[in-house]
């Protein structure tokens, strides 16, 4: 089902996602390819909406990661949240752009690193649950019940309030990775078949992590890009 959403997302809602990678142009490539994006400077696009980033990794201690972003009404007063609740601030709300909005980078109890995003300009993704574009996260964890609770006091709407249709699950580590896998978020782009993309991804210089596996919310494998980078694949059920 495809959704163009034009205005702001809800607090504790997937908003955003965007890969910090060594060779930018190397990574437009790679997704252009896989997913038909087009861009536009940083900006992935998706039918001419936006739909992710690929930034410039300028440190090289830092890992190749895809990040997901949820959203926030006030980034600074989600950050005390955050912080009051066992979490760490990796860098405090910071202005994008010329008003685009207000970033921060923080981790759950457990060290999994999020983003907050305070919309300005840029309202987050233009398109979202269609082939190409994001459709889950999973955050794979050390303790499901305590990452209930963290995420459940931070965004309780989001997640179980009675309109919610949350798109961010949670699940033990090991049952995907290897149990010394530190607790992370893996973020999901739709795709229409997953073995074809599988394909793809290895034909462009990818790996895959883990094989197909059956989910509630559809068929998943998780790969690496041509830099490093973890996602996964979600073909859905339905």
């Amino acid at each position: 089902m495809a959704e163009n959403r034009a205005s702001g997302y809800a607090e504790g809602v997937p908003c955003w996602v965007d890969a910090q990678l060594p060779d930018v142009e190397a990574g437009k490539r790679f997704y252009g390819e896989l997913f038909g994006w087009s861009f536009e400077e940083s900006y992935a696009l998706k039918d001419g909406e936006r739909v992710a980033t690929l930034v410039h990794k300028t440190d090289g201690r830092m890992p190749t990661v895809w990040t997901v972003y949820f959203a926030t009404p006030d980034a600074e007063a989600l950050v005390r949240r955050i912080r009051e609740a066992g979490g760490q601030i990796v860098t405090a709300p910071v202005e994008v752009g010329a008003g685009e909005g207000v970033t921060a980078l923080v981790t759950d109890p457990e060290g999994a690193v999020f983003g907050l995003w305070q919309a300005g300009e840029h309202p987050g993704f233009g398109r979202r649950q269609e082939p190409g574009t994001f459709a889950w996260v999973e955050l794979y964890a050390r303790d499901t019940e305590n990452a209930d609770e963290f995420y459940g006091g931070l965004f309780h709407d989001a997640l179980f309030g009675p309109d919610a249709e949350p798109d961010f699950g949670r699940a033990p580590v090991s049952d995907v990775f290897p149990t010394e896998m530190p607790p992370h978020f893996l973020v999901h782009f739709a795709v229409e078949d997953c073995e074809e993309a599988l394909g793809a991804v290895q034909r462009l210089g990818g790996r895959v992590q883990a094989p197909p596996f059956e989910t509630s919310y559809g068929t998943v494998a998780v790969v690496t890009d041509n830099q490093g980078a973890s996602f996964a694949l979600l073909q859905r059920s339905n």
